[in-house]
């Protein structure tokens, strides 16, 4: 789950395994693998960051628990 923030400043938590396309429109917009789309403050780099600061904190507790 990555912490996004839409352009009215609210934030929200995505699961990024739902991700299948991040665009700059200007905007960014993230489409899911369920058809729902998503236009939000943080860049394509940020959006990146986040999923694989995610995605090695749950390699790493994967490991912790084995």
């Amino acid at each position: 789950m990555i912490k996004l923030t839409r352009l009215n400043g609210t934030e929200f938590v995505l699961n990024c395994e739902l991700i299948e396309v991040v665009e700059q429109t200007p905007d960014t917009v993230i489409s899911t693998t369920n058809g729902k789309k998503f236009v939000v403050v943080e860049n394509i780099d940020e959006i990146v960051k986040k999923v694989l600061h995610y995605k090695r904190s749950i390699s790493l507790l994967n490991r912790i628990n084995q």
